[in-house]
């Protein structure tokens, strides 16, 4: 950690520091009131990692490589983070405060932020981690959806605030329509964007996953699936134009069906198919049914 003292001109400590910009009591740490950003080395131990992180998952491999490179280079890129009550909280630089404890440092240099919401920890760590674009498209749409539900933000004012087009923040939500094991496949890259915003053309989950598995085991690219989707909604439409399509009736069948009507007068519906049917005869009150139950009585039916 030598090479990053001597780099930021750090490492007296906090309160030697900065002393006029802030104030350093048992309580915690407070801003003078003229003052809104400082820069300063701190105790890794006091950072409280952010809850409203947008990244669920981190790659192990990339975590020891980034670890080994700190050891060996010190860390170059400042993180971000909130002085509170109790320490600091992270706001942006978790994947790098991580590797650094992986790599034992004790110090780690920071942009302290100052700002008393607690919605701009969520803003601020879906900026940060949208600026870098390595963010997996599922931790991104739960991001969006916390600033929601949670903050209250419009998908407009998302847009502007990460510098988006309105219909990408809509179209990043829609994937958590998604099974959520469509979801996880997405989050290892099983399938990728592509293939997730063909899938949510289908219908219904059973639909999804059905197209899903056969990207999955047949390695469909995102042409193909769209492909094989078209041709499951033409499927369906002709099946179901089939299924709505009325029997048509011989000539025999709808003279005995309207010699029934006469004699019983009463509506008759003869459904006859590959020798198989159903005989319908309808009544409207207790006094009709009575009547045609005479009828069919005496005719010994």
């Amino acid at each position: 950690m030598a090479k990053d003292k001597t780099q930021f001109g750090l490492g007296k400590g906090l309160s030697s520091l900065i002393p006029s910009q802030i104030d350093i009591t048992s309580e915690g740490i407070h801003f003078k009131e003229n003052i809104s950003n400082i820069f300063a080395e701190i105790d890794i131990e006091k950072i409280a990692f952010n809850p409203y992180q947008p990244r669920k998952e981190w790659d192990k491999d990339a975590l020891e490589e980034l670890s080994r490179s700190i050891k060996e280079n010190g860390l170059i890129q400042p993180i971000t983070v909130r002085a509170t009550d109790f320490g600091f909280q992270l706001i942006a630089g978790e994947r790098r405060t991580r590797a650094a404890l992986k790599a034992g440092l004790r110090t780690i240099p920071a942009y302290i932020i100052r700002f008393d919401d607690d919605y701009k920890l969520l803003e601020l760590a879906i900026i940060e981690n949208v600026q870098r674009e390595d963010l997996n498209p599922i931790d991104l749409a739960n991001g969006y959806k916390k600033l929601v539900e949670e903050c209250h933000l419009t998908q407009e004012e998302i847009a502007k605030r990460v510098g988006k087009d309105r219909s990408t923040i809509t179209n990043i939500l829609r994937l958590l329509k998604l099974p959520i094991s469509i979801q996880d496949s997405l989050k290892k890259e099983e399938i990728n964007l592509g293939h997730a915003k063909a899938l949510l053309s289908l219908p219904d989950s059973t639909a999804m996953k059905q197209v899903w598995e056969k990207i999955k085991t047949e390695g469909l690219t995102v042409r193909q699936t769209e492909q094989t989707i078209s041709n499951w909604k033409l499927k369906k439409t002709m099946n179901s134009k089939q299924k709505s399509k009325p029997i048509r009736k011989d000539e025999s069948l709808i003279a005995i069906q309207n010699e029934l009507m006469r004699s019983l007068g009463t509506k008759v519906t003869i459904e006859h198919n590959n020798n198989k049917g159903r005989l319908i005869i309808e009544f409207y009150n207790q006094q009709e049914f009575e009547r045609l139950v005479e009828i069919l009585s005496r005719a010994k039916i």
